[in-house]
């Protein structure tokens, strides 16, 4: 952060800027939930920064020029192929969320286009869907009279040339706003234009253009128009206006202004964020969908809220908990399987240490983790329940377990009638998808 001579006294320079860049930048680094502290070992002042499930990209602000000229990018601390590829495998079950921050001074290249353009059309389709609609004064030629006639014209120039079914009328009628619906036209196309060039991605692009397609055709009517700064200000400005509203109009100033994701390359880009626990649970839930492909089943989500026992508490207002919500259920004949996804390093220090070596925190947390699962059991009334607790790791440590036959540590325990059987588990998000596929469905499999 120094800039020009070096002062005399680099040390007391260097922790007045950090401090300076600290305070600066600390609501930022709030969006991410990454905190900074300054550290000073005698000789040199450094900053050293604390993440935690959070990953994304943020500007930040020096505080020599008070300028944007830093960012910050935020990685899964497990490897994986990128944001892109990982949602062109999993769907649109979860998507970045981009923030109400400067543009980065750089931007990612794996990060492809239609990331953006998935968020994009998601929040088009909600402002559609919930745009409002006011009466408008109206000029046009009827066939019968309506509102007010302008005689003089309809006697002068439509009369005489024998067009006696072209009365000239002005009239208030509800329509949506028109502009706006241009706007949204000339914003679908270009998402359009942009996604036809991404084709060979994958299936999801082009379901994001049947998408596309899908919304043009709501405002076929409306020629394509980019909006102008008046335009944009006056519906900023329009009152009780939902947060779907203003979504859907930063949408298309994004799609204006052609921005990208923001992360490493020369490109500015958004600022954005994603929860890596929403993140890995709808990877699971997309792995257990294709096991259901290759064992039959039907998968239901805790993400839709599809899981939900509630908890019938006498009287209801003492209750604290008001319900279960396993992450993932597979309904499979008289077998049940509940999976619940947790995005912790629990697995890797389990692979690495014996039981006994482990920080007694840590093994807490485990059992809680099992006590949770074990839990969930109760939430069907299957004869045999199969729960599995599904942890992430790397990709070098799944290849490995795999080859030595332990990717499952099982246990069992019987309840009255039921059976209940116990799966420890990890997922990796650097491997393709049809070999975790293939694991599971092998081991959920021999259960019959």
């Amino acid at each position: 952060m120094l800039r020009g001579a070096m002062p005399r006294d680099a040390s007391a320079q260097s922790a007045r800027l950090s401090s300076q860049f600290i305070a600066r930048n600390r609501a930022t680094l709030g969006q991410l939930g990454t905190t900074v502290e300054p550290h000073y070992d005698g000789s040199t002042v450094s900053l050293q920064f604390q993440a935690t499930t959070k990953v994304g990209a943020v500007p930040l602000v020096s505080p020599t020029s008070g300028q944007i000229e830093y960012g910050l990018v935020v990685k899964p601390r497990f490897d994986w192929p990128g944001i892109g590829p990982m949602l062109s495998d999993m769907g649109w079950r979860v998507i970045p969320a981009p923030l109400a921050l400067p543009l980065l001074p750089r931007s990612e290249r794996n990060v492809p286009p239609w990331v953006l353009s998935a968020i994009v059309l998601f929040r088009i389709e909600a402002l559609l869907n919930q745009l409002a609609r006011r009466f408008e004064l109206v000029e046009e030629h009827r066939s019968a009279p309506r509102g007010t006639v302008d005689w003089s014209n309809y006697a002068v120039r439509q009369m005489p040339r024998a067009h006696f079914t072209r009365v000239p009328c002005r009239f208030p009628d509800l329509r949506d706003d028109r502009a706006l619906r241009s706007a949204i036209r000339f914003t679908l196309q270009k998402q359009f234009d942009s996604l036809a060039g991404q084709s060979s991605a994958g299936v999801f692009v082009i379901q994001l253009i049947e998408l596309c397609n899908s919304l043009i055709e709501r405002v076929r009517d409306a020629p394509p128009h980019p909006p102008t700064a008046l335009q944009f200000d006056a519906w900023l400005r329009s009152p009780l206006k939902s947060s779907a509203f203003f979504d859907g109009l930063q949408a298309v100033q994004w799609t204006v202004d052609e921005r990208g994701l923001g992360g490493l390359s020369d490109l500015e880009g958004l600022p954005w964020r994603m929860s890596m626990e929403q993140f890995f649970e709808a990877w699971v839930e997309a792995v257990l969908v294709g096991v259901s492909r290759r064992i039959g089943g039907t998968v239901r989500s805790g993400r839709k809220r599809q899981t939900l026992t509630p908890i019938e508490w006498e009287p209801p207002y003492v209750g604290s908990q008001k319900s279960l919500v396993p992450d993932l259920l597979l309904d499979r004949g008289d077998t049940t399987i509940i999976i619940d996804a947790k995005y912790k390093e629990h697995w890797e220090e389990m692979q690495e240490r014996r039981w006994g070596d482990l920080e007694e925190e840590l093994r807490e947390r485990h059992r809680d983790d099992l006590l949770q699962v074990l839990a969930y059991a109760n939430t069907t009334s299957a004869p045999h329940v199969i729960v599995c607790l599904a942890y992430p790791c790397r990709q070098t440590t799944w290849l490995s377990l795999k080859e030595r036959g332990r990717l499952f540590h099982r246990a069992a325990l019987r309840a009255n009638e039921r059976r209940i059987d116990l799966r420890l588990t990890a997922l990796p998000m650097g491997v393709p998808m049809h070999k975790i596929v293939d694991a599971l469905a092998e081991e959920f499999a021999r259960e019959d």
